[in-house]
């Protein structure tokens, strides 16, 4: 497992090399985002249940919690099994829902197959500037170390338990 980040101006990129054919790094990574997403990562009022990512174009990416309420934060713009997923973050420069479309930004993965049981999984968070006054400071959260990097680690965790 290696991991990369590189932060050029309004975009995030990192990317990670998993030891899992094409197909089911796609599949782990949607069906299974629960396993993928940090609990800590909450911006609900009460523990995360569940986190969903509803694996249609359309689909919501949200956080069930334990008392059954819910807190939708994306949007599914594009599934295209086994190579693509885009979809809206739509979380503000401070931590909250963000209502106003125009200030989301997008997050494409997208999987490629290094050799028939090797995956390269890269993630590119676009379009921070959209967010507006901070968005910089979005750029730095979803960049380090607790951010996509943790979930891509979390994701290559996820595969060698399915294993």
């Amino acid at each position: 497992m290696s991991t990369h980040t590189q932060s050029p101006t309004a975009n995030v990129r990192t990317a990670i090399v998993v030891e899992a054919p094409i197909e089911r790094a796609f599949r782990v990574f949607t069906e299974e985002f629960d396993r993928v997403k940090p609990r800590e990562h909450n911006m609900l009022g009460v523990d995360i249940a569940e986190s969903v990512f509803e694996p249609r174009t359309g689909g919501r990416v949200y956080d069930r919690g334990v008392d059954g309420s819910e807190c939708q934060w994306g949007r599914v713009l594009a599934y295209e099994p086994p190579t693509r997923i885009v979809f809206t973050w739509e979380i503000s420069p401070i931590w909250q829902l963000e209502p106003d479309p125009a200030k989301r930004s997008e997050v494409e993965v997208r999987f490629v197959e290094d050799a028939p049981e090797r995956t390269r999984v890269e993630l590119e968070h676009r379009h921070l500037d959209r967010h507006g006054d901070g968005w910089d400071g979005l750029r730095a959260g979803v960049a380090a170390d607790e951010g996509w990097p943790l979930y891509l680690q979390r994701f290559a965790a996820a595969l060698d338990d399915a294993a």
